[in-house]
């Protein structure tokens, strides 16, 4: 009897969990883009937002806000909203093109005919042969002068820095108006944000304690993916809202007004990524950033809301 009862609880837990994360990620579903190789943008047709890794992008009719490429190839024949943005890719501007924004080429090749329409900045950081984003991301890597006689613990962080990099980018060019929304309420609310995160990281430590027990018996196992697959989502989208919430912080106080999301983001990663390269400052400084990171993700529910705990 009491076997019985104690199966039916862990049979119930799993499915509970899975429940929880599909509630916690389904905000950032539905978002208005298109994530393949390879996309085409006909003419008279027209599309929010548009990334590929390693494909080619040609768009002839409308993007109302992003391309993004990571590798590969973007061709501009018709109208960007927002941002163009070559990630170790070839970027080639058609004089039909119009771009509303900004066009950042990190480490690819930028082509512009004359008569294109751009109202943004231009950001070109060149590199040749670029198009395979496996080969440009070994060159950024391991090409590095002087990588081969870096401490090994420097060659993790450079790593960690430009998987950071990649994700970030990849982020705040799908969900931009969660992420700008989710910045700005750690302005209006920090202490609330800040205790939030506290609370939520102390409970979460406690399940992943509790999921290594269930571990024991082989429910547990299931349980701790779940827990922390949660915990990375919640950790990259955290730190991503803290990346453009220092990057905005740093524009302005430049003299850039109204600075690109993108822009933003790089800008707060290389900040952050300073400070976390000073010995015992990096690590307590990351561990704050964590807490304000998971706090702001929770008590906006990933920028969907301004506190979901009213509702």
């Amino acid at each position: 009897m009491g076997r019985r009862k104690s199966m039916r609880m862990k049979t119930a837990v799993l499915p509970a969990l899975c429940l929880m994360l599909l509630a916690w990620t389904l905000p950032l579903e539905g978002q208005g883009f298109i994530l393949k190789k390879d996309i085409h943008v006909a003419e008279g047709e027209s599309q929010d937002n548009v990334v590929t890794f390693d494909g080619t992008i040609t768009i002839e009719g409308t993007v109302n806000e992003n391309v993004i490429a990571f590798g590969g190839k973007i061709v501009i024949e018709g109208e960007v909203g927002k941002l163009v943005m070559g990630f170790g890719s070839e970027i080639i501007l058609r004089d039909s093109a119009v771009i509303h924004g900004d066009v950042i080429s990190i480490a690819g090749n930028l082509k512009k005919e004359p008569g294109v329409e751009i109202d943004g900045d231009i950001i070109d950081f060149e590199m040749e042969d670029a198009g395979d984003f496996k080969t440009f991301a070994r060159k950024v890597i391991f090409g590095s002068p002087g990588f081969s006689f870096m401490p090994l613990f420097l060659i993790i962080k450079a790593i960690t820095l430009f998987l950071w990099l990649v994700g970030a980018i990849a982020l705040i060019s799908i969900f931009p108006r969660q992420i700008i929304y989710a910045s700005s309420q750690i302005r209006q609310s920090f202490w609330p944000v800040f205790g939030t995160g506290l609370l939520s990281i102390i409970i979460y430590g406690f399940l992943i304690i509790f999921s290594v027990f269930l571990s024991l018996i082989l429910i547990g196992i299931p349980i701790m993916i779940i827990l922390v697959l949660v915990g990375f989502i919640i950790k990259l989208f955290g730190r991503v809202v803290l990346f453009f919430f220092f990057g905005e912080s740093l524009a302005k106080a430049l003299g850039n007004r109204n600075p690109s999301a993108v822009l933003a983001v790089i800008l707060g990663l290389l900040v952050i990524g300073f400070i976390g390269f000073i010995p015992i400052i990096g690590p307590l400084f990351s561990f704050v950033l964590s807490i304000i990171g998971w706090g702001v993700v929770i008590r906006t529910k990933f920028g969907t809301t301004e506190n979901w705990f009213h509702r």
